[in-house]
């Protein structure tokens, strides 16, 4: 995550701090991280019913989290935590798949196909909150794409090449520019200069 957040600072005009903090669901200080990172491989504890209901409260007072699966393995552990958990934190709703023409594709790049250390499922998947996505779930294991190692090695190959790299960070800082500013590049005035792009 703090490469990221490095290339979105090199590449936007955002500010972020580099300095990352870990929060656990049941944390106070869960209210003051509009963005959260949770990334994992095989299986995960439940949320107890005291986390489970503070998620539920922050991702509807419009807290954002992306999941990341690091194993890349549909239906594996992790897979299937995460999608039992999230049934507890939002009964009502379930993930389902972001359509590849919806903002999120387009909030900073435009953004045709998925990045990440593997490509294992073709589309990302959300949970919609009204008309906002308030979880973001990936199993192409972005963060491995992002990984550099104290000397500034990449720590993992990808299965596609460096292209692939470089989608998996235009992803994340679409991801990160969605979380901050939501759906303002869907107003009118984006429009002829994003249809011009695509051509």
């Amino acid at each position: 995550m703090r490469r990221l957040l490095w290339e979105l600072m090199q590449r936007t005009s955002i500010e972020a701090s580099l300095d990352l903090t870990a929060v656990r669901a049941a944390d106070p200080k869960l209210f003051r991280h509009p963005f959260l990172y949770w990334a994992g491989s095989g299986a995960v504890p439940d949320f107890s019913e005291e986390e489970a209901r503070r998620l539920r409260r922050y991702l509807t007072f419009g807290g954002t989290i992306l999941i990341d699966s690091a194993d890349g393995e549909p239906g594996g552990a992790f897979d299937v935590s995460v999608r039992r958990n999230l049934a507890r934190v939002l009964p009502r709703e379930e993930l389902v798949r972001i359509d590849n023409e919806h903002v999120l594709y387009k909030s900073f790049y435009l953004v045709d196909h998925q990045g990440g250390r593997v490509l294992r499922v073709p589309d990302l998947e959300g949970i919609f909150l009204e008309k906002r996505i308030a979880v973001i779930y990936t199993q192409n294991d972005l963060g491995g794409a992002w990984a550099r190692d104290s000397f500034g090695r990449w720590e993992y190959s990808i299965d596609g090449g460096e292209r692939q790299r470089e989608m998996a960070f235009r992803l994340g800082i679409n991801v990160l520019m969605y979380a901050l500013c939501l759906d303002y590049k869907e107003d009118l005035v984006h429009t002829p200069f994003i249809l011009k792009r695509r051509r």
